[in-house]
C-alpha cells in the first residue's frame, strides 16, 4: 500500500471511530509511524519538526535512547508493571531523584502523592487534600488558566469548552484576572502593574469582612499560562500571591504540569522568584513521555489516612524509570539552561519577523514555552487601544507550518496565540529551522 493511502486510511478510520471530542487529531492530520528527537516522520514518508512534542510532555524527544536502552532492559527484566502504590526499587529510585530536584522546602522532605496518570488527576488530588487539610472548601483561580478537564479541575479553567457548559456543582470557585500585560484585565497595558493589582485583589477578598468570599482552601495558579496563551506571570506578581496565602493560611498550589522538569529554562517555573509552593503538582515530562502525574507538598499537610484519595494506576513501573532519566538528565545535562539560551534565540528570531508584521502582536514566554499572538491591525481596537485576536490567520498559520514540515498549536483566547513546545534536545540548527519555517508561514498568511 503506498504511504500516502495508508495515511489516508488510517485517518478515515480514526474519524469513523473516534469520538468528535478529539482535539490535535483534528487540526494535525499526521499520522506519525517513526520518531525521534525532534523530528517525526509521518505515514506518507513527510518529516516533521514537533513543536508540540506531546503538548510539554517531551522533554527529552522522542525515542531518547537512554530512556529506551533502559525500558527495553526493564522489560526484559521481569519486574512488576503494575503495583498500585505498593514500593518497588524503581519507584524508590525516582522518588529519591525527583526529591533531590523539588523547589525550595519542598526538597528532600516533601510528601509524594502518585495519582492517575494525568495532571488533571493530580491538580484533583491537590484539591482534595487542600480541603481535607484546612477544613474549607473554596478555592481561587486565575483568568485564562486551564487545569485539566475532570470535573474539579474545568471548574478551575477559564474557557468554555474546558470549564465545561453544563458548570461544576459543588466546587466554589473566586475567579481573580491573572496579570496579561497585552490584554490586561485592569487597563494598564503593563504585566507589573496588572500583577500588582490583582495580588492586591486578592489580599483584599481575604482581609474584607464584606467582600463576599469566605477564606479559600487554596489558591491555584500556573506560573505561565499554557493553554491560556503562554501569559507569563511576574515575578513579583508571585511572591505577592506567596505571602498573601501564607498569612492567611491558604493553601499555595502551583501547577506545573506543562512548566515543569526545566522547560522554563528553571526546573520548576516558580523557581526564577524564589517561591516553594505549599503543594507542587506535576505531570507530562515527570514521567519520562510515559503517563505519570503526582502532587509533592508540605508534611504539615499530610492529614490523609490509607485510601483518603485512591486509583488504580498509580504504579507505573515504566513511566518511574523513564521519569527518573527524564529528571536526572535535564539536571546533569544542563537542559533547562539550554532551553534558556534556545527560547531567547528563537524568540530573537520571531520578533525580527514581527517588526515587519504588524499582524504579529507579540512575542513572549519563557525558555522553550513559546507564544505569539496573532491580531487583526485593520480591527477596532479594545478601549485601550489593544487590536483584537485574529483566529482565521491563527488557524492558517498552523496549516501553512504544516505543509512546511513544522507541528505547532494555537491557545490563548479564541485561539489566537501561535504556541512553541519543542523538546528541549532541540538543536540549534532545529531551533533557527523553526523560525525559518514559522516565519515563512507567517509571510504566506498575509
Amino acid at each position: 500500500m503506498p504511504n500516502g493511502a495508508l495515511r489516508a486510511e488510517l485517518l478515515a478510520r480514526q474519524e469513523r471511530r473516534e469520538s468528535s471530542a478529539r482535539t490535535y487529531a483534528s487540526t494535525l492530520p499526521v499520522a506519525p509511524v517513526h520518531a525521534a528527537g525532534a523530528v517525526v516522520t509521518g505515514a506518507d514518508g513527510r518529516t516533521y519538526l514537533d513543536c508540540l512534542s506531546g503538548a510539554g510532555t517531551l522533554a527529552l524527544g522522542h525515542n531518547h535512547p537512554a530512556t529506551v536502552a533502559a525500558l527495553t532492559s526493564l522489560l526484559a527484566s521481569g519486574a512488576p508493571l503494575h503495583t498500585l502504590d505498593m514500593i518497588t526499587p524503581q519507584k524508590d529510585s525516582f522518588s529519591g531523584e525527583l526529591l533531590r530536584r523539588l523547589p525550595g522546602g519542598l526538597r528532600d522532605r516533601a510528601r509524594l502523592h502518585f495519582c492517575s496518570p494525568a495532571g488533571t488527576d493530580a491538580v484533583e488530588a491537590a484539591l482534595k487534600l487542600a480541603r481535607h487539610a484546612t477544613g474549607r472548601r473554596g478555592v481561587v483561580a486565575f483568568t485564562g488558566a486551564y487545569h485539566g478537564m475532570t470535573l474539579g479541575a474545568s471548574a478551575l479553567s477559564g474557557p468554555p469548552r474546558m470549564s465545561g457548559a453544563v458548570g461544576a456543582d459543588g466546587v466554589p470557585v473566586t475567579r481573580l484576572p491573572y496579570p496579561y500585560g497585552m490584554r490586561c484585565p485592569f487597563g494598564t497595558g503593563d504585566a507589573e502593574r496588572s500583577g500588582e493589582l490583582s495580588a492586591r485583589l486578592l489580599e483584599s477578598l481575604l482581609t474584607d469582612p464584606s467582600s463576599g468570599v469566605g477564606t479559600p482552601a487554596a489558591v491555584i495558579l500556573e506560573v505561565v499560562q499554557g493553554e491560556g496563551g503562554v501569559v507569563e506571570g511576574p515575578d513579583r506578581w508571585l511572591r505577592e500571591v506567596r505571602r498573601v496565602t501564607e498569612e492567611h493560611g491558604v493553601v499555595l498550589v502551583v501547577d506545573e504540569v506543562q512548566t515543569g522538569v526545566g522547560r522554563t529554562g528553571r526546573f520548576w517555573a516558580c523557581e526564577r522568584a524564589g517561591v516553594t509552593p505549599d503543594v507542587l503538582v506535576t505531570s507530562k515530562a515527570v514521567g519520562g513521555g510515559l503517563p505519570l502525574a503526582l502532587i509533592a507538598y508540605r508534611p504539615e499537610l499530610d492529614t490523609w489516612r490509607p485510601g483518603h484519595h485512591t486509583g488504580t494506576f498509580r504504579g507505573n513501573t515504566l513511566a518511574m524509570v523513564a521519569g527518573e532519566i527524564a529528571l536526572r538528565t535535564v539536571a546533569e545535562e544542563q537542559l533547562a539552561e539550554r532551553a534558556l539560551k534556545l527560547g531567547e534565540r528563537i524568540a530573537r528570531g520571531l520578533r525580527e519577523v514581527a517588526a515587519c508584521d504588524p499582524g504579529l502582536g507579540e512575542v513572549r514566554g519563557r525558555g522553550l514555552m513559546i507564544g505569539a499572538e496573532l491580531v487583526d491591525p485593520d480591527g477596532a481596537p479594545d478601549r485601550y487601544g489593544v487590536p483584537p485576536g485574529d483566529p482565521v490567520r491563527a488557524r492558517a498559520v498552523r496549516a501553512a507550518c504544516l505543509e512546511r514540515g513544522l507541528i505547532l498549536e494555537l491557545g490563548g483566547r479564541d485561539d489566537t496565540v501561535v504556541r512553541l513546545l519543542p523538546p528541549l534536545v532541540l538543536t540549534d540548527e532545529q531551533a533557527d529551522s523553526v523560525v525559518e519555517r514559522l516565519a515563512a508561514a507567517l509571510e504566506s498568511t498575509r
